[in-house]
């Protein structure tokens, strides 16, 4: 699966070319003031997290949808076959390192 941030993608096709111009768009058309910092990481860099009033946030400013926002490949990811396990003839006793087995129960 992968995930891409397409914020500034999103907001190109709204004419929205700088961090200035939507950090405006946040707080006149979604009420949210964030730093100049906080917009700029949002706008230039993929981010781990985003708090939901976050997303909700920016969709009202660019007038569209969190899937606008955020695309999401669901193509499973190819796994190698797994080799074959080797199953162990007798099971050993282990044996701690001070020479002391587990107390009874």
């Amino acid at each position: 699966m992968r995930i891409r941030w397409r914020l500034r993608m999103a907001a190109a096709q709204r004419e929205v070319w700088t961090g200035t111009e939507l950090r405006r768009l946040l707080a006149e058309k979604a009420g949210l003031e964030l730093s100049s910092a906080s917009v700029s990481a949002l706008f230039t860099k993929e981010p781990s997290q985003v708090k939901m009033s976050t997303l909700a946030a920016l969709c009202t400013a660019l007038e569209c949808t969190p899937n606008d926002l955020i695309e999401v490949d669901t193509t499973p990811v190819e796994r190698p076959a797994a080799p074959p396990r080797l199953v162990a003839d007798t099971p050993q006793a282990v044996v701690s390192g001070r020479g002391r087995s587990m107390p009874p129960l």
